[in-house]
């Protein structure tokens, strides 16, 4: 969907144009070529904002979508380049970065999916330039140069399919206009100590093809957080001769996570005939970086760590990683001894709109993309544990969407669809146990505790429709149906554990006779109908019935063990929601305020939970019950006529996310008072450490959230244009443990993002200092419990909670760029 506002400000034409798709999977953002640009008909007030929701010109105010869009003006004003900055100014989007797993967990109105294993694929669904990408590690992917990025809440089956039962975050990269612009730009953050620069050139090369070229490139010389381990000693043992040593694991670097990036893009716009277009983009992302530098040791028992008294918790933006010993450099899979994390990517889209004639179009978008993960992680947090991991991680998935839509004059038209997806996910481990060597092993093994291959090759075929009819000029119904086929083939293979281990860790050591193998089909059929009646132009009223869907699958993260000899802990079922939600949308006196309210209820069911379990030292990835969200959504917009150059916006949401029923794993020092009882798993070999979370909050679920912003653009002297803009975030408590653990309870917090500007639109000359998180608040999106700390879980009297590993946000950061358009 493609949404286009204009107003006038002093004189000043400026354009917005925010882009959301109500297609499918990997559908096209580009408009067809028939969309007409919005254009300002009245100085001043609330302008209509033209959408294509359904592919066809609408006014936003009139379609039953529930949005939260930030525009390429925001994103330049806020230097937005990343997801997590993003989440900053959409109060129900919650983003948890970690270095393990997926990457990252997205979370909308209190439901996401764990970050643990990089089999399970994200409840919010992640669409660039119309492409599906369905992994946590697209936080990692560069984002700049955007047209528009936007969040849709809710399950999104029909127009989004794969994998939205939760919600879509949709990015729209730029493309090249009419006329040549170009961009240089550069900026530092003090914080991180952080040296930026961007340049852009875009233009038409000749009437029927234009051309835009964008590059980004950043040195982070500090880091957000501060990295303040000691030096760590390990009395190592030879299992195969018994001999002894002494190694010594040196502090990480002290600053984190020092990223260095550099980020590409190229995009041809190929328009041979007022009937054809065809726009590719070819882009790519090389980062380098440290240890994971968003976390924090939180909750700790004490004022200091559990292991490692020299550790003082609750310091604000701490870490606490060690390198490797540099004996163990060379293993096998492990490119270094000093912690790393390598992403690298590339990505190719086409999308091709043909108009067959005046009243059908033919759209196709086609898209080839690939990542690579290379890191070295110290899982021990403590300066003591004595726990790396390095993960090998490669993905790479082929999709193809095509689709007719029309646009007759009659009361009905239709959107019919087919699409195809094929994907890889090669996934290797090799871990560490400072303590335990084996001279015996290959040269390579020598130091490893155990190594972990893992393949899934997924296919998704899906096909789609829906028709608008217009029962009355002022009622509209619409319906559709979406038919998802999706198979996995999955292998997982554990050559190697160190003979000190087998008891905890199965050896797999014929390959392909132990190899083990799962192979799964899943089909599913997910309707939507919607209801609209307009009373009057300015009003609209909506009720909509949406389902969701997210197949099952294979965590390719998890763990092969005598506790577990089938591997039933890693194969997990699908995901669905259904509900409905309704709203009013207004545009009220003289069009200076917009007024909108929008209520929601939706049931999840088959919940995909990964988790630790520390009983049978193994992840558990698995189906977790059902849990309902309801909720109410207010949102406000006020440009006044009096005051030119001013606008004031607001959201306030009301949002109760609850269990229905969740046989969750117990957390670190929980009684059998508490809930916390050793009782056999449906599905799952043994018993494990389980309680009922029937009736509790869901993670990162905060009861309410709000935001307020300004902005107020005044001519200072000739054609130099002062800018001002200012947000504020509000959240209440919530836990950000999925299993309710108590480390994970944030109370309220606010945030405060502000911009100044000074520009000249005649020279095209722009200074700006941008600050975010102005309050330096440091809020919880994630957490687990630390290995090897809190005792007493699931006896009568209880234990020690455990330390805890905390992912969290940015601290405050201030930044100044110059910024010259030519």
């Amino acid at each position: 969907m493609t949404v286009c506002s204009t107003k006038t400000k002093r004189g000043l034409l400026t354009g917005t144009c925010i882009a959301v798709l109500a297609a499918l999977p990997g559908a096209a953002f580009a408009e067809a070529a028939t969309t007409p640009a919005a254009t300002a008909t009245e100085t001043g007030g609330i302008q209509d904002i033209v959408v294509t929701a359904r592919k066809r010109s609408e006014n936003v105010q009139t379609i039953p979508v529930s949005i939260r869009a930030v525009d390429a003006a925001m994103i330049q004003r806020q230097d937005i380049t990343g997801l997590e900055k993003l989440a900053a100014k959409a109060p129900e989007l919650i983003i948890a970065r970690s270095s393990n797993g997926s990457g990252a967990s997205l979370t909308i109105r209190g439901v996401g999916s764990n970050f643990s294993s990089v089999g399970v694929e994200q409840s919010v669904a992640v669409i660039v330039d119309g492409a599906y990408y369905g992994h946590g590690r697209t936080i990692d992917e560069g984002f700049f140069d955007l047209a528009r990025v936007e969040v849709l809440k809710g399950p999104q089956a029909l127009f989004f399919g794969k994998n939205a039962t939760a919600g879509v975050v949709s990015i729209t990269t730029a493309d090249p206009g009419n006329s040549f612009e170009g961009m240089a730009r550069i900026g530092y953050e003090f914080r991180s100590k952080s040296l930026y620069g961007e340049v852009m050139a875009s233009g038409p090369v000749s009437s029927t093809l234009g051309i835009r070229l964008a590059v980004r490139g950043s040195n982070m010389f500090g880091g957000y957080t501060k990295n303040l381990a000691t030096n760590a000693f390990y009395n190592t043992l030879d299992i195969a001769t018994g001999a002894t040593a002494a190694l010594l694991a040196t502090p990480a670097d002290r600053d984190q996570p020092g990223t260095k990036d550099l980020i590409g893009r190229l995009t041809l716009k190929w328009a041979p005939t007022e009937n054809l277009t065809d726009t590719l983009k070819v882009s790519g992302t090389h980062s380098r970086g440290g240890a994971s530098g968003f976390s924090t040791i939180l909750g700790c028992a004490g004022p200091t760590g559990q292991r490692n008294p020299n550790l003082v918790c609750g310091a604000k933006f701490t870490t606490y990683f060690n390198n490797l010993p540099k004996e163990y450099k060379g293993a096998t899979g492990i490119k270094d001894n000093e912690l790393y994390s390598d992403y690298d990517s590339f990505a190719i889209n086409n999308t091709f709109n043909y108009k067959l004639s005046d009243d059908v179009t033919f759209t196709t978008v086609t898209n080839y993309n690939k990542n690579k993960v290379r890191y070295l992680q110290d899982y021990g947090q403590q300066s003591d544990a004595g726990v790396w991991a390095a993960i090998n991680s490669n993905f790479k998935a082929f999709s193809n969407e095509s689709r007719i839509l029309t646009s007759f004059d009659g009361p009905v038209n239709i959107m019919v669809g087919a699409y195809y997806q094929t994907t890889e996910r090669e996934h290797d481990e090799f871990v560490n146990f400072i303590g335990l060597i084996n001279s015996a092993a290959a040269p390579g093994d020598k130091y490893l505790a155990f190594t972990k291959f893992s393949h899934t090759h997924g296919e998704t075929i899906s096909g789609f429709g829906q028709a608008i009819w217009k029962v009355m000029p002022n009622l509209e119904f619409a319906g559709g149906v979406r038919y998802i086929h999706e198979t996995k083939r999955s292998s997982f293979f554990q050559p190697y554990v160190n003979p000190a281990l087998a008891g905890l860790f199965t050896p797999q050591t014929s390959d392909p006779a132990t190899t083990l193998r799962v192979n799964q089909t899943f089909d599913n059929w997910s309707p939507e109908a919607t209801l609209t009646w307009r009373p009057t132009p300015n009003v609209t009223v909506y009720g909509a019935y949406k389902t969701g869907y997210k197949s099952g699958g294979f965590s390719n993260s998890g763990i092969l063990s005598p506790a577990d000899p089938r591997g039933d802990g890693m194969s997990f079922g699908p995901e669905s929601a259904k509900g409905f939600e309704g709203g009013v949308k207004t545009t009220l006196f003289d069009r200076q305020l917009r007024f909108n309210l929008g209520l929601y209820t939706y049931t999840y069911s088959g919940l995909q939970v990964d988790y630790f379990d520390p009983l049978s030292i193994r992840y558990i990835t698995r189906n977790a019950g059902s849990s309902r969200t309801r909720g109410v959504e207010l949102e406000l917009e006020y440009v006044p006529r009096a005051v030119d150059g001013l606008t004031l916006r607001g959201t306030l949401n009301y949002n109760r996310s609850r269990y229905v029923n969740f046989l969750a794993p117990c957390w670190q020092g929980q009684s059998i008072g508490q809930g916390c009882v050793l009782q056999p798993l449906p599905g799952q070999a043994g018993n494990q450490l389980l309680q009922e979370l029937g009736g509790v909050a869901t993670a990162n679920a905060p009861r309410w959230t709000g935001s307020a912003g300004a902005e107020y653009d005044v001519p200072v002297s000739g054609d130099i244009q002062l800018g001002l803009s200012a947000d504020w975030r509000f959240s209440s408590s919530y836990n950000s443990s999925a299993f309710d653990s108590p480390n994970g309870f944030q109370k309220a917090y606010s945030t405060i993002d502000a911009s100044i500007r000074l520009r000249s639109e005649k020279v095209g000359w722009e200074f700006a200092v941008i600050g975010k998180n102005l309050t330096n608040i440091q809020y919880k999106t994630g957490v687990f419990d630390i290995t090897g700390t809190g005792s007493g879980t699931g006896t009568v009297t209880g234990g020690k909670q455990s330390d805890t590993f905390l992912l969290t946000q940015l601290p405050r950061t201030v930044q100044v760029q110059v910024t010259y358009r030519f």
